[in-house]
């Protein structure tokens, strides 16, 4: 696996310019209604015990803890856990908070029946590795909703512009590269759900978010009705066709029953 940073990275340097350019946006906005949309029949069960795996500033974590589950929070970032402190005290909601990484803070937690791991996979120096000591906090039986940075997404739309681009495309040195909100360990969604499904956990929902949006320019997008796109968005987003071309991509996995942590029965990644 190529990897572009050799550290997790943290976003106390860029909390505000989340806030700006993500999740003050439309398309923060639809990225969560579509969380909401896969989640929503776990949103409605009764008391779930979840761990938001790097939290952010954890609107869906608030939307559970909102129906009365009971949520556990964390990041590494003090300013994202801070607003994520203040959110739910706005909202006069309770919850365990943790300034800490989830691959560290996971061996001191007990298994949780829904676990939200989303934007933390491409930010950490070793993906996959970090994600399956994340994913061992699931219960059997129980659910982890992971949302990541597409690769596929990040390599279309760099061929699409064309020029300079097109030979670290060729050459995998696109890895790492870009301005500071371009993540540097996008993820292959097949990989990603190969890995997984060795160490028995199912999809039991796959969505992309923003098939479309991303690649339109910006003329294209000034002509364009912004319900009429968020309508076709909706209705395209769980097409495998359109879906593996999603900028993120969320897959709600179910581990199986009899799973034990680390049960795996392909190679370690």
């Amino acid at each position: 696996m190529v990897t572009g940073s050799k550290q997790d990275r943290n976003f106390d340097d860029l909390a505000d310019r989340f806030e700006q350019k993500i999740y003050n946006t439309v398309k923060g906005d639809w990225r969560l209604t579509l969380l909401q949309q896969d989640l929503a029949f776990l949103h409605q069960q009764s008391l779930l015990n979840i761990w938001d795996a790097g939290c952010g500033q954890a609107q869906i974590s608030q939307w559970f803890a909102e129906q009365g589950h009971a949520l556990t929070l964390c990041d590494l970032s003090g300013k994202m856990l801070q607003r994520a402190q203040n959110n739910f005290a706005a909202a006069g909601l309770s919850a365990r908070f943790y300034h800490q990484s989830a691959q560290s803070l996971a061996s001191e937690l007990p298994e949780f029946d829904l676990v939200l791991c989303h934007a933390v996979l491409e930010w950490l120096a070793q993906p996959l590795p970090s994600l399956f000591t994340i994913a061992d906090k699931v219960r059997p039986g129980g659910y982890l909703s992971l949302l990541f940075y597409n690769r596929n997404a990040m390599v279309y739309s760099n061929v699409l512009k064309g020029g300079w681009r097109l030979k670290p495309i060729l050459d995998d040195s696109y890895i790492g590269q870009g301005n500071k909100l371009t993540p540097p360990n996008p993820q292959f969604p097949h990989e990603v759900i190969a890995a997984m499904t060795a160490r028995h956990f199912s999809v039991k929902t796959h969505t992309g978010v923003r098939v479309f949006n991303d690649y339109l320019s910006t003329e294209a997008k000034q002509n364009s009705d912004e319900q009429e796109l968020f309508a076709l968005e909706k209705r395209y987003c769980r097409m495998p066709t359109y879906r593996d071309m999603g900028r993120y991509v969320h897959v709600l996995f179910q581990r199986e029953e009899t799973a034990k942590p680390g049960d795996t029965t392909l190679k370690e990644y």
